[in-house]
């Protein structure tokens, strides 16, 4: 049963990285995972995902994911980075593919902004994942 997962953790832990690990990990065993970002994230290129420890990959623009594809299986799966900037009609359609197609969404990003506000996306995907999951990293001080 296909499941919609949202890892969220604050920045420098590791979910650029873990999110190009997976999409590797669906290849080394045949399949194919589409890793996609939101438009708004162009920090490192808009076909790039870049994580600070060095890891980088292609990626698809979230608007521009081909959907016929999605819908004929093409892909086994879907990641997306920097999920805190998903609409929330981007984020129910993933909940469609997840519910209604069978596809397993990965979900990577931040829960809240500096201030403790939840990003719009963030938001809709705390009510609408299947699993949450937190990417622990540990501060400049050593505590989590």
């Amino acid at each position: 049963m296909a499941k919609l997962y949202f890892r969220y953790g604050a920045m420098s832990s590791s979910k650029t990285a873990q999110a190009i690990m997976v999409k590797y990990n669906y290849g080394e065993r045949g399949q194919k995972a589409l890793l996609a970002k939101p438009a708004v994230d162009i920090r490192d290129g808009a076909r790039i995902v870049r994580s600070r420890c060095g890891l980088t990959d292609e990626c698809i623009l979230f608007d521009d994911i081909p959907w016929n594809d999605v819908h004929d299986h093409v892909y086994d799966c879907i990641i997306v980075d920097e999920a805190q900037f998903l609409t929330k009609e981007e984020v129910l359609y993933l909940v469609h593919l997840v519910d209604d197609c069978g596809i397993p969404v990965l979900c990577y990003g931040l829960r809240a902004d500096f201030k403790g506000d939840l990003f719009p996306g963030s938001y809709e995907l705390l009510v609408m994942a299947d699993k949450l999951e937190e990417v622990k990293t540990i501060c400049w001080c050593g505590k989590k």
